[in-house]
């Protein structure tokens, strides 16, 4: 049985048109719901081109690099995977969608979200007399421009050095990209929580032996952090943002070693201590510092572009300087939502 994906037609065109992604177009040219009920039912349109070329990218049986430029159609692929790769390793150990409540998708550089600063009467849960009027919850756009910022490394590497590698290996790398480009980012979402996003809206910092956080500075304890914990009315601490030395800190309290302390919660549901807030651990926050959130309205990220690489020159086997990169950005949403401890 002859299918569609085999006669179509590759070219470098299909990477450069606004608005539409390399995947995007392939799968325009080739839906997949018209492999519904055959063997290829469960494959995207890149797929089907891997399966037209016989490219197997990995498991033991993974083809070398070379194989893509086997054909002058199948080398247009070659972008596409290991773009496809790169976001792999950007998303696969990424925190960031544990700390953000919504993602954008942008075409541009600079991008004004919208705000919602309610004063503290408007929180009150005011009864409604009849004929009253209904309290009311002013929504804005932010007065400055959240910037957006390009992040990315350069693949460095000849192609006769690489041609012989084998796919699976090669994606070892291009994975490790991916997760330096992620890094880069959750440095920038930590940034925003803790600094603003120019539009005068810092987290609020405490800290620890500073009314309203009991103990001593310089040291953690149970108390400072439920002390913490009720400063974040009405919202809720969902999730803990950690340096190593905060999480050896805190995994050295007695209460956090109790093991009764995780199963009342997970039993009952009564929330009793921090440890209803999801703990992420990460090198990118400063050292003696804790950020908690409530994930659900906190931060917003933006995203400019997906992993963009320069498609031109590794379709020519111009490897030896090509940028692969991502364009984001985060705005804070509700700036009571998040909020800064210092030990």
């Amino acid at each position: 049985m002859a299918y569609h994906y085999e006669n179509i037609k590759l070219e470098k065109g299909m990477y450069g048109r606004s608005g539409h992604s390399f995947a995007k177009v392939l799968e325009e040219l080739d839906p997949s719901e018209a492999y519904r009920g055959t063997p290829l039912e469960g494959m995207d349109a890149f797929q089907r081109q891997l399966k037209r070329f016989d490219i197997k990218v990995k498991g033991a049986g993974s083809d070398m690099v070379e194989k893509f430029f086997h054909t002058t159609d199948s080398a247009v692929l070659f972008p596409e995977f290991v773009s496809r790769v790169v976001r792999q390793g950007l998303e696969e150990e990424s925190i960031l969608p544990d700390i953000t409540a919504t993602v954008t998708q942008f075409d541009g550089m600079d991008y004004r979200s919208i705000a919602s600063i309610p004063t503290e009467s408007e929180k009150e849960l005011k009864r409604v007399e009849e004929g009253a009027a209904i309290p009311e919850t002013s929504i804005r756009t932010q007065e400055n421009l959240v910037r957006l910022h390009k992040r990315g490394r350069m693949l460095v590497a000849s192609y006769e050095a690489i041609r012989f590698q084998r796919l699976d290996l090669f994606s070892v790398t291009l994975r490790q990209i991916g997760a330096y480009i992620g890094r880069m980012h959750l440095q920038d979402a930590i940034s925003v929580i803790m600094n603003g996003d120019g539009n005068d809206n810092a987290a609020e910092e405490l800290k620890v032996g500073t009314s309203p956080i009991s103990g001593t500075s310089g040291t953690l304890s149970y108390e400072a952090l439920v002390d913490f914990w009720s400063r974040f009315d009405p919202y809720t601490m969902n999730t803990m943002l950690v340096s190593s030395d905060v999480m050896l800190a805190m995994l050295k309290l007695s209460e956090f070693q109790n093991p009764l302390t995780g199963l009342n919660f997970q039993g009952t549901g009564s929330l009793t201590t921090p440890l209803g807030a999801k703990l992420l651990r990460t090198s990118a926050m400063p050292a003696g510092t804790l950020i908690g959130l409530d994930k659900n309205y906190a931060l917003e990220q933006i995203c400019g572009s997906e992993i963009t690489v320069e498609y031109d020159k590794l379709i020519d086997r111009q490897l030896e300087r090509a940028a692969i990169t991502s364009i984001s950005g985060f705005a804070k949403l509700f700036g009571e939502a998040s909020k800064v401890l210092k030990v």
